[in-house]
This record gives C-alpha cells, sequence and structure tokens, in this order.
C-alpha cells in the first residue's frame, strides 16, 4: 500500500478515472510510462523513479474478470516485467526473432483448477464394483 500523499500525486497524473481502475484491479495507484502493448491488450508500465525497486513494472490486464494470472501475459513480457531481460520485447533483438520451432505458434493460457484443464480418465475395467443393495438377494 502506498501513502496518502502518492495516492494524490499518482491520482493527479493519472486522473481519476484510472486511478479507480487501479485500486480496483491492483489495489495501488500507479503512474508511469507505458512501454507497451501485446496482442491479448494487455498495457506494459515502468516508472523508474518514485516506485520501490522491483516494482517498478507492472500490467495492467485488458481481461475484464479479476481472475488475473501470470499465464495470461506472453513469454517475452513476462521475461521483461519479471526483470530476466532489461528491454521489453518490442526493443529486444533477441525476443523479436519470432516463434521458434520448439515453441507453440499461440500463447495458450494456463487451464489448471478452470472447467478447461485437462482431466485423466481410465479406460481399465474396475476390479472393484460398489456394493448394490438390489444384489442382495441373487448373492443368497
Amino acid at each position: 500500500m502506498s501513502t496518502i500523499l502518492r495516492t494524490l500525486k499518482n491520482l493527479r497524473q493519472v486522473g481519476i478515472r484510472d486511478a479507480l481502475h487501479q485500486m480496483h484491479n491492483i489495489g495501488d495507484t500507479k503512474a508511469g510510462t507505458l512501454i507497451g502493448i501485446d496482442k491479448f491488450g494487455n498495457k506494459y508500465f515502468e516508472n523508474l523513479q518514485d516506485e520501490l525497486p522491483l516494482r517498478t513494472r507492472w500490467v495492467d490486464y485488458k481481461i475484464g474478470n479479476s481472475e488475473f494470472e501470470a499465464s495470461d501475459i506472453e513469454p517475452g513480457w513476462h521475461a521483461w516485467i519479471s526483470y530476466m531481460v532489461d528491454k521489453p520485447p518490442t526493443e529486444d533483438p533477441i525476443l523479436r526473432t519470432g516463434v521458434r520451432k520448439w515453441e507453440l505458434p499461440e500463447h495458450r493460457r494456463n487451464l489448471t483448477a478452470s472447467r478447461g484443464a485437462f482431466k485423466t480418465y481410465s479406460t481399465v475395467k474396475p476390479k472393484i464394483t460398489a456394493w448394490d443393495p438390489t444384489n442382495i438377494a441373487t448373492r443368497a
């Protein structure tokens, strides 16, 4: 959480609409430079002067719901926002090389703990059957 003076300063810089949007989504007000937008519409910001160390980069998700997770970010942008690389994917020549042979052509979201998650199933006949009260007469 930030101080009241910092919040008021950021409110003046970004405006009331963006400040309320940030408070709803990330619980803090931040003002910074727009670095880029990925193909999903996520906006990436950076502020090196006013923010605490390792909190200078942040993302404003395009998705309207409140279920944000790291897999909503493309790999190149994830490397930048996690401080693995210094330049964003729009400026880094290594990250602009495109899709490599071993990469998926389209980024997919992690579907763990959702309806789209992979579920295993068994094709083997069960060795133990459940008790059925109607079969009592047939056993005796």
